[in-house]
Formats: structure tokens, sequence, C-alpha cells
């Protein structure tokens, strides 16, 4: 059967090294019998590496049909889903315990990817798989660094994160005009925010939105002009400066503030 057309639409880069592949299927953290949820198999050059593993318990979701019905006859064996990931109801296809995901992740939706795992966080202990390298130096980034930004703080909030390895251009067709990288989110021992989850994020956002000012700045739609809240120490600071925890005393500073008012 005829190799897929990669489309430009769908940000398709097929790897083609399989000691790379090998490498990105070693990289989840498994129990006994896993299940596994593989996110744009492509050709299957992850796939076969995760079929042969006696831990796994593998289902695939691709977009692409063409990719669909290569997948189909050569990997008869993988239980393989036509559709959109981002559009997938996780709790229908695993209606109870835990599952892993793991993929060479389109580049151009690979944030949104991140953030539908967070969704399910009390369920993926493992998440691991390729992306541009700039995304991943971005998750793994702690503070004061240049690319800490709102993945860094949300993925952190949940997640242990690995950048594990860079991946170079040549070992893909077509290769990509940038760099990968291959990443591991290993859930973290926090179970529940010591505050409201939904402000939270909405504080980490709105700073971020603004990065280069301080956030007596940048959250100042939130507080209101003049509010004397945005004089106090933690908002004459840079959003890039502030721990996970810090983001947490934040958003319970702001959510006091807002009762008050």
């Amino acid at each position: 059967m005829q190799r897929v057309r990669a489309k430009k639409a769908l940000g398709q880069h097929f790897l083609k090294d399989l000691d790379v592949a090998q490498r990105i299927a070693d990289s989840l953290v498994l129990q006994d019998k896993t299940r596994v949820l593989e996110v744009g198999p492509g050709m299957g050059v992850l796939t076969q590496f995760l079929l042969q593993n006696p831990c796994v318990e593998l289902t695939a979701i691709e977009l692409d049909k063409e990719s669909v019905d290569y997948l189909t006859v050569n990997f008869p064996q993988l239980h393989l889903i036509w559709g959109d990931f981002l559009r997938l109801d996780l709790n229908v296809l695993y209606p109870e315990g835990d599952f892993c995901v793991i993929g060479n992740y389109p580049y151009n939706i690979s944030s949104q990817i991140f953030f539908k795992v967070l969704d399910y966080k009390d369920r993926i202990p493992c998440c691991s798989g390729m992306i541009q390298k700039e995304v991943a130096e971005r998750l793994a980034a702690r503070p004061g660094n240049k690319s800490y930004g709102i993945l860094s703080v949300l993925m952190q909030t949940w997640y242990d994160i690995e950048y594990l390895f860079t991946v170079d251009e040549y070992v893909f067709n077509p290769p990509p005009k940038v760099k990968s990288a291959v990443v591991r989110f290993t859930r973290n021992k926090r179970r529940r925010l010591e505050c409201d989850e939904r402000l939270f994020r909405q504080v980490v956002k709105t700073a971020f939105n603004q990065r280069r000012k301080q956030m007596r700045n940048s959250l100042m739609p939130l507080l209101g002009k003049g509010n004397n809240l945005l004089e106090t120490d933690i908002f004459k600071r840079r959003p890039e400066q502030l721990t996970v925890e810090e983001f947490i005393t934040l958003t319970n500073l702001i959510e006091k503030n807002l009762c008050q008012s």
C-alpha cells in the first residue's frame, strides 16, 4: 500500500527514525496492562513499538482518513478510532480508571491537546510525546525564565514535567522548519487546588497577556482601577517571576478582595 501523503493543513510531519520512535514509546511510565491512547498515529511508526509492549493496551485516534486506511491495512490488530482527539469525550472511551496519553503531536494543536489532558488530570497519570522544541521548553521552564508562561504554570500545577531529549529536523518526512523535543508529564501529588480553580486560570492567563508589565497593570481589569490591593508587593512583580504556589496565593488575595467589594 502507498505511503500516506503528509498534509500541511493537519500539521503532519512523519517520523522516520525508528530509534527515536522506540525512545518515545519507552518514555511512558507504565504499570502492568496500562491503557494507552495514542494521538495521531499517522503511519504507525510509534504505534508498532507500543503494540509490541506487553504492558500496553493500545487505542489510537486519527483524524486523517488516508492514515486510517493505511493503519487499518498495516495494523489490523490496532483498536483505531477515526476522529478528532480534541472533540473526543474521554469519559465515554474510558468510563472508569486511569489511562495514559502519547503521540507525535501535531505542532499546530499541541497546546490544545495538553489543555485537554488537564481536563482529565485525575485520570491521566502520565502523558508523553513529541512536540515543537519551543513549546517543550515553555512547558518545562521554571520561574524567571523567559519561556515561562501560561502553559508552564497551568501544567506544572498538576504535573511534574521533564524535557527528555531534542530531535533534529532530518528524521521527519517532510522535515519541519523547527527542532522537536520529547517531554513527559507525570502527575504530581496535588489533588486539589487551595483556591478557586476557575479564577486561578483566569488570573494566570490575564497576568501573562501583558507579561512585560507589572501585575498591578495587567490585573487591573479584574480588580478595578484604584483598588488598594494593586499596591501590595506581589502585584509589583511580573508574572514570570511567580511560582505556582505564589499564583495560588495571588488568586486567594483577589478572590477575598472581590468578595469584600
